[in-house]
């Protein structure tokens, strides 16, 4: 891991156009759990499928469900970014890191300091009306009982990209712009089985492809560098 991570290190000191694209896996040393390792979201009994909860489809049909899901699930107070977050930040500041691309919806990232950062799939931070998008504050949503409602009388969601709803075009487009033009990706803590998400890894035409995650993936064999290690070791060495 040494010779890795000094490769890496190495790689960070010599450029200043990085873009970092990451998953769930920057968070779970946040102790935020992830979705599909043995003690993910998707492995844990729930009443009915995370998938099937967490699409667009669901949430029309049943929304009290829902809630009692996403108030138990993915609401996680007082989490706090960890090593891979704030090295992150830092590294922005120091004019090294053009953006962060994001597949988590915690809000980790800005919460450390970073500030261009394109969130994929939105956040769990956010709320609007789901008939006059009217934006909402999250406690409203995050915390109480039942199926919060608006003025208007519809039904408040989160601003997360459930399933069976498309990617905002616009994140998507500059988060393709960032890595098409990036010297060095990094990616860290994702499976790259989500697509579309992890379909963005096609537009980077590099030669300075790095993958830190504690698995392999199925883009391992493409990668000039590959560290199986947790990300927040790996950054705090950076």
């Amino acid at each position: 891991m040494e010779e890795k991570v000094a490769r890496l290190r190495e790689m960070v000191r010599e450029s200043d156009n990085i873009v970092f694209f990451g998953g769930a896996g920057v968070s779970t040393e946040s102790g935020i759990p992830d979705f599909r390792s043995v003690d993910g979201l998707y492995n844990q009994k729930w009443k009915y499928p995370p998938e099937t909860i967490l699409s667009h489809s669901f949430f029309e049909r049943d929304p009290a469900e829902y809630y009692r899901f996403h108030r138990e699930k993915l609401v996680i107070d007082g989490v706090k970014p960890n090593r891979a977050h704030l090295r992150l930040a830092e590294l922005e500041a120091e004019g090294k890191l053009r953006a962060v691309i994001t597949q988590n919806i915690d809000g980790l990232h800005q919460a450390a300091g970073s500030r261009n950062v394109l969130e994929l799939h939105g956040s769990i931070l956010r709320a609007y009306c789901s008939r006059c998008r009217r934006p909402y504050p999250a406690e409203k949503m995050n915390h109480g009982q039942g199926v919060p409602r608006c003025v208007c009388g519809g039904i408040i969601r989160p601003d997360i990209v459930l399933y069976e709803e498309p990617l905002d075009d616009d994140v998507v487009r500059r988060a393709v712009d960032y890595i098409r033009k990036a010297e060095v990706l990094i990616i860290g803590g994702t499976s790259l089985n989500v697509y579309p998400a992890a379909g963005l890894i096609n537009y980077y035409k590099g030669d300075k492809l790095v993958l830190v995650n504690l698995s392999e993936t199925p883009y391992d064999n493409y990668a000039d560098l590959v560290i199986h290690e947790k990300i927040g070791e790996v950054f705090s060495q950076i």
